[in-house]
């Protein structure tokens, strides 16, 4: 039963991020406008998801406890793109590409690198989310930010947390997982807020 259980948590993982960030993707295009994102939030997730990637690769980690993460860091490199785009500054994607293929060779020079990079890994990720939880306080408007790309993110960090259990049992892993679920349940409790407080004015 544990192993169905397991299967079924690999599996509606990867359909879940195969499509998670769709609906904002869409969003933005719809709008012609990236109102309401924010920039800083989105590079310090991608530097968690890298991170995250590279650190299941070096330990050798089973690759159905991460395949989803290529396809996650893939849309959301679309996503940066068209933030960038939108606000005029598509001359910085020369740059975050430099930044991100340079960080994911450093990573892995020495073991303590990697290492202390996972264990700062749930800082970048938190603070990625406390920065669109800011963007949006600011703002009190959810603009183009969609509840159900950060609904289904935290589905995919309730299903982490149990398929890590079941298989690595990494600590780190773990706390990581618990952490971004509080937070991606209260970013989608925030956007949801503020899209009713505009609908009610």
């Amino acid at each position: 039963m544990a192993a169905v259980l397991l299967d079924l948590a690999h599996w509606s993982t990867w359909a879940v991020c195969a499509v998670i960030k769709l609906p904002q993707l869409a969003a933005v295009l719809a709008a012609g406008s990236a109102r309401g994102l924010s920039l800083g939030s989105l590079v310090l997730e991608l530097a968690g998801f890298v991170v995250f990637l590279r650190y299941q690769i070096y330990y050798d980690y089973p690759l159905q406890t991460y395949l989803e993460y290529p396809i996650i860091i893939a849309q959301d490199v679309i996503l940066l793109l068209l933030i960038l785009h939108f606000n005029g500054n598509m001359k910085q994607a020369l740059l975050y590409a430099v930044m991100f293929w340079g960080g994911w060779y450093m990573l892995t020079l020495r073991r303590w690198i990697i290492d202390l990079a996972m264990n700062l890994c749930t800082l970048i990720s938190a603070a990625s989310k406390l920065a669109q939880l800011r963007c949006l306080w600011q703002t009190k408007d959810s603009g183009q930010v969609s509840a159900l790309t950060w609904s289904m993110s935290a589905y995919t960090c309730a299903t982490r947390i149990f398929t890590t259990v079941m298989t690595t049992n990494d600590l780190i892993v773990l706390i990581r997982f618990i952490t971004m679920l509080i937070l991606n349940i209260w970013v989608t409790a925030t956007i949801l807020r503020y899209r009713r407080t505009k609908k009610t004015n």
